[in-house]
């Protein structure tokens, strides 16, 4: 499994990788689009992943 920290920083490349192709293109090209799912799934590991942790028993 991916580490929080290695997912965070993914996570901060794609955002930034966003703003510079919607910046140049516009919100509705292929390229703007691609990094959005991208960065959507991104979103779904790391929420995926903060579950695993608050729900894993403490012993």
């Amino acid at each position: 499994m991916i580490r929080d920290d290695i997912l965070r920083q993914q996570l901060e490349n794609a955002r930034q990788k966003l703003y510079v192709l919607q910046a140049k293109h516009g919100f509705n090209h292929a390229s703007v689009l691609k990094q959005s799912v991208i960065m959507d799934n991104l979103i779904n590991q790391y929420n995926h992943l903060y579950y695993i942790k608050e729900k894993k028993p403490t012993a």
